[in-house]
């Protein structure tokens, strides 16, 4: 059984509410149902969400030696976080940074991550099948 982690970050939690022609109009939550249907069955995904930078951090150094792969949206914290880049530096379980839009088309700040060079990879721009995407690169 393969154990992946999903990690949302600032506003995820309004997902479907918060800028829905950015973001869509769908609750987290509600496609996480659908996408844990589409995974083969020897996946097991766990999720957590936070506003608080200091928890992300924790989870990540929680399950960051234990799972077979972290899909990690840190949101704003993408563009802030020296923390949560250093929580991924220390950890052995692999990450792959995801975001629902493309930042690279959105404002300048969105341009620079702090993650990206600590993940394995990066996915953004195809809405929520972003996470689908970073599932997938797992079991390659």
């Amino acid at each position: 059984m393969k154990k992946i982690i999903i990690i949302n970050g600032p506003n995820l939690n309004l997902l479907g509410i918060r800028d829905p022609e950015l973001y869509g109009n769908e609750n987290f939550l509600d496609y996480l149902k659908k996408l844990k249907k589409k995974l083969p069955t020897n996946i097991e995904i766990a999720y957590y969400q936070s506003n608080s930078e200091g928890k992300i951090i924790d989870i990540l150094h929680s399950v960051g030696f234990k799972s077979d792969g972290i899909i990690l949206n840190a949101g704003a914290y993408t563009h802030t976080s020296i923390g949560i880049s250093d929580a991924i530096k220390s950890i052995s379980s692999p990450v792959i940074e995801v975001h629902i839009s493309n930042i690279y088309s959105r404002e300048s700040f969105r341009k620079k991550s702090f993650i990206s060079s600590v993940c394995n990879g990066t996915i953004f721009g195809f809405g929520l099948k972003s996470y689908e995407l970073g599932i997938m690169s797992f079991l390659l």
